[in-house]
């Protein structure tokens, strides 16, 4: 069937307010899609749990917490949530943070994804936050952070994904948030790309949220993002 070959790449974000939401979502795109997203706004209302759920049920789970702390504070979580059985974590790609991750991580089959530059910012908003780097530039720059410290990929808008690509090199994860299928509503995502596109990139994991849970047939929204996929 057209997207066998996608559907360990196709993360759907359970960007909803309750667990009961989280696993109407699962519920009705069981056998379409085997991976998902949980957030911040899932995490606080109960989704930790659903989160261990999931992983011992054999479903893979990208637990998006953006770890960014004191060296001591990433590695104590980052040992915690190895322990969950969720199969990618992210944090912030700060060189300090990601060596203490990974130190902590280490043969627990965790991957760590450092996140570069949020999908939701653009140049000015960099220069606001005090940054003298354009996105491009500073995805690159934590791309070869990553990679010097061990991590198991970044995450990146998928207009970044090819020269991401470059710098990790073939085994490591470059995920990327912002997708956004032809025709659709960005939302509050500025650096955004089609399904199709992403995969031409390089990306290895596109994460989808709103094309499909805000969908009112799930299940065929998500299918045509994994037929989208299959034709990059």
């Amino acid at each position: 069937m057209t997207g066998n070959l996608m559907r360990d790449r196709l993360i759907v974000g359970l960007d909803v307010p309750t667990v009961a939401e989280a696993r109407k979502v699962v519920e009705e795109l069981d056998g379409v899609v085997s991976f998902y997203k949980i957030g911040y706004q899932l995490a606080f209302a109960g989704g930790l749990d659903l989160a261990r759920e999931l992983a011992a049920g054999g479903t893979k789970v990208f637990l998006d917490m953006k770890l960014l702390d004191i060296d001591n504070t990433v590695a104590k979580g980052v040992e915690n949530i190895a322990r969950m059985g969720v199969t990618m974590l992210t944090l912030h790609a700060y060189p300090k943070a990601m060596r203490a991750a990974v130190g902590a991580a280490k043969g627990t089959g965790l991957c760590l994804l450092g996140v570069t530059v949020l999908t939701s910012m653009d140049e000015a908003d960099l220069i606001e936050a005090g940054y003298e780097y354009d996105p491009h530039t500073l995805v690159l720059r934590r791309a070869e952070q990553a990679l010097a410290a061990g991590m198991g990929g970044v995450v990146c808008s998928a207009g970044e994904a090819a020269a991401a690509r470059k710098i990790v090199g073939p085994e490591l994860a470059v995920v990327t948030p912002g997708i956004r299928p032809a025709g659709s509503d960005h939302g509050d995502q500025k650096r955004v790309v089609t399904p199709r596109d992403a995969i031409r990139a390089g990306a290895s994991h596109l994460v989808v949220a709103r094309p499909i849970v805000a969908s009112v047939d799930r299940r065929a929204a998500a299918r045509a993002i994994l037929e989208e996929m299959d034709r990059g």
